[in-house]
């Protein structure tokens, strides 16, 4: 029997995500968080799932297993930015690193934005999260005109 890797080397498809996807999602994103969220990825599902105007749910999947996920939307005039595809989550199955699956989800998303006639994509990435931002920098992806600014309420 093939590997996971092999499998996904081989037959990487990429698709919208469905709610039979659900689980492993929840799956992926905790291997990379640490958190169990199915609340919050049952609410995603239902806002992002689906065939939403600008809102692109995503998976890839091998031989009927989910390798990783993606999630995105067409957003506009956010400070006067003119709209652009952004995109709020991706996770790979921690056995399904390495061979293309990130890639090939990034370039379906970002085919998805350039059929809407968006030319810009953009994201956010934890500063300590050396792993994504590596990935999204390999992707061609660099620092914007915008810096995020916080602050705690207390």
């Amino acid at each position: 029997m093939l590997s996971l890797n092999e499998r996904i080397d081989r037959k990487l498809k990429i698709r919208e995500a469905t709610l039979v996807d659900l689980d492993s999602i929840i799956s992926i994103d905790t291997q990379g968080s640490g958190i169990a969220k199915p609340e919050y990825w049952q609410e995603t599902f239902d806002i992002y799932g689906g065939l939403k105007e600008n809102r692109f749910f995503l998976v890839a999947e091998s031989d009927d297993q989910i390798a990783g996920f993606i999630l995105g939307e067409i957003r506009a005039w956010e400070f006067g930015s003119a709209p652009c595809g952004w995109v709020f989550a991706i996770g790979v199955n921690q056995d399904a690193r390495f061979h293309g699956a990130g890639t090939k989800m990034l370039d379906a998303i970002s085919e998805h934005f350039r059929k809407a006639g968006i030319t810009k994509i953009r994201t956010m990435v934890a500063r300590q999260n050396h792993e994504v931002h590596s990935f999204f920098r390999s992707q061609g992806m660099m620092a914007g005109p915008y810096q995020q600014l916080e602050k705690d309420l207390l």
